[in-house]
């Protein structure tokens, strides 16, 4: 008998036929002679049509009420479902966040899991009892309803199996695993078998929206093995697990991309300590994240400094930016929000030299400039044109051979 978390995600139970079809599975999972704990989402679209309700009321709502109001759409769902696993027999309970106790900060909106209080959850299952449990919300220590932030709800589901020591915590999605790349605009994307909690990590923070970066933090943190799968079909998924060897000798496992950037450019930056701190402290404040940062030194004792945010902050930042350029005697600013940032990851690159200046001579091939560079351990980031998103995407995959299974690197270039 093992003890299984399962995390469905709101396209899994985007209505009642398809609550149906998770009953069944969980119902399934459980005569098969396991335990079984069950994250739910809310339906797909419910919090978005949330959100806009709370702004509808104020255009800057208290993060309060907003959380208390946003948090509803997981109540419906872990109601229905355990409904319906009644309805088939299926002892069950629905259970809230702060009747579980998912503790919390108090970052309304933006919370952060500081303990989960198990006993509830192991008396239930004790008694033969499934545990639905709400996704994406919590409590803090005032009693307040919390919430996890977007995709918070994977984060519950491995936090979950971290506090329960579960065996596996399988995170049941609308994509049958974690692919090389994304098969929208890559066809010979291929579904991967396993992957390493640093890979998936570099891979949530690039872009892909397979998993939410924190329950991938999560799991490395507590070992939690997770189980990417397809709520639709019995297919087996991906593994996001510790790496081992094999996962070492394979070059690169996957290509990722962001169109959500923008890059700005301060121009003739006085070059004397303290400049730099003038320029990003607004944004700090501003709650606004810097990515990749470049500067170059130039004659005069003037320097450029270019950086990447997120688009969403692109004209926050730009105006914060503008105001500072003149206060330190900068030349001016400039900016382009039509940019792409695309990633090569692979635990691989540790040990083989010669992976970056591949990946830049294959977007040289293609009269793709690159117009910013950023490495780490595990990936290689290029920023280019929008424009040139999709055919960087396939090239890359396809010099890398990532349609093939298991492509292992034998000698360095």
């Amino acid at each position: 008998m093992a003890l299984i978390v399962q995390k469905y995600g709101g396209t899994s139970v985007g209505d009642i036929n398809r609550i149906r079809n998770v009953a069944r599975r969980v119902a399934k999972t459980r005569q098969e002679g396991n335990d079984v704990v069950v994250a739910l989402s809310a339906m797909s679209g419910e919090t978005d049509r949330l959100i806009q309700l709370a702004h509808q009321a104020w255009d800057t709502p208290d993060l309060r009420e907003y959380d208390a109001l946003i948090s509803t759409g997981e109540q419906i769902t872990v109601a229905l479902l355990a409904l319906t696993l009644q309805s088939l027999g299926v002892p069950s309970k629905s259970f809230l966040g702060n009747q579980v106790r998912i503790l919390t900060d108090s970052a309304f909106s933006k919370a952060r899991i500081r303990k989960i209080e198990v006993r509830t959850l192991r008396q239930a299952l004790k008694k033969g009892v499934v545990p639905v449990v709400a996704g994406f919300q919590g409590v803090d220590k005032e009693g307040n309803i919390t919430t996890l932030g977007r995709g918070g709800s994977d984060t519950t589901g491995v936090a979950l199996a971290a506090a329960l020591k579960a065996d596996v915590c399988e995170i049941y999605t609308d994509v049958e695993g974690v692919f090389t790349t994304d098969p929208n605009i890559c066809p010979k994307a291929r579904k991967m078998d396993a992957i390493s909690y640093d890979e998936m990590l570099e891979l949530a923070s690039l872009g892909a929206k397979v998993l939410e970066i924190r329950s991938v933090e999560f799991a490395k943190k507590y070992g939690v093995v997770i189980h990417v799968r397809s709520s639709f079909n019995d297919n087996p998924g991906t593994l996001v697990m510790k790496e081992d060897k094999d996962m070492e000798s394979v070059l690169v496992s996957g290509i990722s991309y962001s169109k959500d950037e923008a890059k700005i450019s301060v121009i003739g930056v006085p070059d004397k300590p303290g400049v730099a701190s003038q320029l990003f402290s607004p944004l700090s404040l501003a709650n606004i994240t810097v990515d990749m940062i470049i500067q170059n030194v130039s004659q005069g004792g003037h320097t450029d400094l270019t950086f990447t945010v997120p688009k969403s902050d692109f004209k926050k930042a730009l105006s914060l930016v503008e105001g500072v350029a003149g206060k330190i005697g900068a030349t001016g600013v400039d900016s382009d929000d039509h940019i792409s940032k695309i990633s090569i990851v692979g635990v691989g690159m540790r040990s083989h030299s010669g992976i970056a200046s591949k990946m830049f001579q294959v977007l040289a091939d293609e009269g793709i400039n690159i117009q910013m560079i950023s490495t780490s351990e595990i990936k290689v980031s290029c920023v280019v044109d929008a424009k040139y998103t999709e055919l960087a995407v396939r090239v890359l995959h396809e010099a890398f051979e990532l349609a093939k299974k298991d492509v292992k690197m034998e000698s360095s270039f």
